[in-house]
């Protein structure tokens, strides 16, 4: 069994709207359900500040594990590209010309998360990675968002810095109400073996999580513009029955008892003095 590391940050990503693309080319922009490694890793680098060429290999070692809190529901937006611009402005075909005026609109599918809420832990053994990522989620060096620019969270994305990241991925406060037709699994996907979720082994589970359920092309092997490349990793997945107490609500509810929780279990940063 993999060795499982014992630092780790814990992040919380929500907000209106999120998208976390896995297949998006051209017009047709997709979202997975579930935020993907490669555009956490691309939120780690805009907080860090790092130009897109830059290499990605310290980031990309970090292990992500997701906690779907609330999966929201997919939402398709119609949105047109290049109409209404004059003719030496309208889009560049791919023989690099203009387009002519009767085909100069382009029609582009994107798809959102709506009303989506997550919780990531981010385990490493690299202590000294940990603190300068948690430094810049922080305090960034350019903005970020939940997978494109016209996302932007809805508050804090870092919960805190942590050990055994894990334990409090699975005790963290859920963002959401306890479903009115009973206990319902909440969902856990992972780079990595989810058998060692540290959870009650009495309560219902729909898989050991010991066994990948696929691939995803989400590891991020270059940002650079002309040049983004991926390559496919294991898809690990977990459904797992949390105890009542976890759920705790929306609004000010939710975060009333996260807060209580940091306040009880997480060590507070030392507060700069600048």
């Amino acid at each position: 069994m993999t060795e499982t590391p014992s630092h780790g940050l814990l992040l919380r990503l929500a907000g209106p709207l999120q998208s976390w693309g896995t297949h998006s080319k051209y017009l047709r922009r997709d979202t997975a359900r579930f935020p993907t490694r490669s555009g956490v890793v691309g939120m780690l680098a805009a907080g860090l500040g790092r130009e897109r060429e830059a290499p990605l290999d310290d980031l990309t070692a970090l292990s992500m594990t997701v906690r779907v809190d609330r999966p929201g529901r997919v939402l398709s937006d119609y949105h047109t590209v290049g109409g209404g611009l004059p003719a030496d402005e309208k889009v560049i075909t791919v023989e690099g010309k203009r387009r002519s005026e009767s085909k100069g609109t382009l029609v582009s599918k994107r798809q959102y998360l709506a009303d989506a809420a997550f919780t990531l832990a981010l385990t490493s053994n690299d202590a000294e990675l940990l603190h300068v990522c948690a430094a810049a989620l922080r305090d960034p060096h350019w903005p970020l968002f939940l997978g494109r620019r016209s996302c932007p969270p809805e508050g804090p994305i870092l919960v805190g810095t942590v050990e055994d990241p894990l334990h409090h991925l699975v005790q963290l406060p859920l963002a959401t109400k306890r479903p009115r037709r009973g206990p319902q699994p909440t969902d856990f996907y992972s780079d990595r073996p989810l058998g060692v979720l540290p959870v009650d082994s009495d309560a219902p589970d729909r898989g050991d999580g010991d066994h990948h359920s696929g691939e995803v092309s989400d590891e991020p092997v270059s940002f650079a513009p002309l040049e983004r490349q991926y390559r496919p990793r294991p898809l690990y997945r977990r459904a797992v029955h949390l105890p009542d107490a976890t759920y705790a609500g929306f609004g000010t509810g939710y975060l009333e008892k996260l807060q209580t929780y940091i306040d009880t279990h997480f060590v507070k940063p030392e507060r700069s003095t600048r």
